[in-house]
């Protein structure tokens, strides 16, 4: 991590977050990458999420212990913790947003009107407000009042339908190995405030609420199934590793594990017949076309599975490589950070905490020439800038003496 990195393209943001566990977070780690100052705004217990071990890193005695979960989303924000029930703290938060470019939560619906922050609220103390409220299922409808947990929509919302092995292989709707309904709602989350961001310098409108919801982020990310659903009229169902539209486009065994194979253009099926030694694949007409292939999946698979048996994973990859087929190994997730590939475009970086030492992070996936993205800072200590947080927002000091006493920290 560079000592002093350069400004990002969101330098001068600020982003009040109230967010917790892992949409929100995930969203404003994003900004705060992009270089926006994101100020996390915990409970008095800190985010749910300094809980969610083990794995651990720190001494639980000496008060540093902290889940890995935690450290993956909140690296380069600052920290305060407010008791949004009494009155002072909720006056440092309304000091806060206006003061503030950017509003992140993801108070249950109708919570944060509650605690008296309704949006005529935050309009009347800073109309330019980008204001991101996530949900689980959005903020109407009958479902609106709904907990949203990423598991939850990830069966609500047709994912799991779709996850998993078939039927015939014994499978189960399963979800994904990780909280992907979360993640990308996070991802949109951060697309929209954005938008919003460029709305109030490109059009008349000065700031906006934005509704991001778990459900409709999933089922936005459905994509080409959802398409096929609408187009066939019936639900896909569950084909393990196998591709709904492309054949083979799949995971194959080799004599010593299992390789990933995907022909994603009718140039590369001879190529990979020939790589394979089985040419006469190429000019069988059940096979000749990607939709032959997909009509003809049940006849076509065992074939190339038996082939693929033939010899170890690192003679196939090497062999269709030369061939130009993408195919890959199966890595599992510390051999995909160790690849070569992986390594070389930076997608490990290790920051220092101020108490855990070196702790290592995922890399940050884009690159920007003029205005790089950059990890700035490790995840925050709970509470850890408090102080001059509360001195910026114009506190005396004998104020944040009082406010400490009554419970900021």
């Amino acid at each position: 991590m560079p000592e002093t990195p350069a400004p990002g393209p969101l330098t001068g943001i600020r982003v009040a977050d109230c967010s917790t566990v892992l949409a929100g977070p995930y969203c404003t780690m994003l900004l705060a990458d992009l270089g926006a100052d994101v100020i996390k705004v915990e409970p008095p217990e800190g985010d749910a999420t300094r809980g969610w071990g083990p794995p651990w890193v720190g001494d639980e005695a000496a008060g540093t212990r902290t889940a890995a979960y935690f450290l993956a989303v909140n690296r380069s924000k600052r920290s305060i913790r407010l008791d949004l029930r009494q009155e002072p703290f909720r006056e440092v938060l309304r000091r806060l947003v206006r003061r503030s470019d950017v509003f992140v939560e993801n108070f249950r619906v109708g919570g944060l009107e509650r605690l008296g922050f309704g949006d005529e609220v935050l309009a009347n103390l800073n109309p330019d407000l980008v204001h991101l409220a996530i949900s689980g299922f959005g903020t109407d409808g009958p479902d609106a009042q709904k907990p949203g947990y990423d598991f939850i929509v990830q069966a609500a919302g047709g994912l799991m339908s779709i996850t998993g092995a078939t039927d015939e292989d014994g499978g189960r709707p399963t979800k994904v190995g990780v909280a992907i309904s979360d993640v990308v709602t996070g991802l949109f989350g951060a697309v929209s405030v954005l938008a919003g961001l460029v709305g109030r310098v490109r059009t008349t409108a000065p700031g906006q609420r934005i509704d991001v919801s778990l459900l409709e982020s999933t089922l936005a990310i459905l994509a080409n199934q959802a398409q096929n659903a609408f187009i066939s009229g019936s639900a896909p169902g569950r084909l393990g590793n196998a591709h709904p539209n492309l054949v083979p486009y799949e995971t194959f065994r080799t004599s010593d594990g299992e390789i990933a194979v995907g022909v994603g253009s009718e140039r590369q099926w001879p190529r990979l017949c020939e790589a394979l030694g089985l040419p006469g694949l190429a000019a069988d007409p059940r096979f000749a076309t990607n939709g032959g292939r997909v009509d003809h999946r049940a006849v076509l698979r065992p074939i190339l599975a038996e082939r693929f048996l033939a010899r170890p994973t690192a003679a196939w990859l090497a062999a269709l490589d030369r061939a130009e087929i993408p195919a890959g190994a199966i890595n599992d997730i510390p051999a995909a950070f160790a690849t070569p590939q992986a390594i070389a475009r930076g997608m490990t970086v290790d920051v220092e905490h101020p108490v855990l030492g070196a702790v290592r992070q995922v890399g940050i996936p884009f690159r920007l020439s003029a205005t790089p993205a950059a990890i700035r800072t490790a995840p925050p200590l709970p509470g850890e800038h408090t102080h001059e947080i509360l001195a910026a927002l114009g506190y005396a000091q004998a104020e944040i003496e009082a406010l400490a006493a009554a419970g900021v920290t």
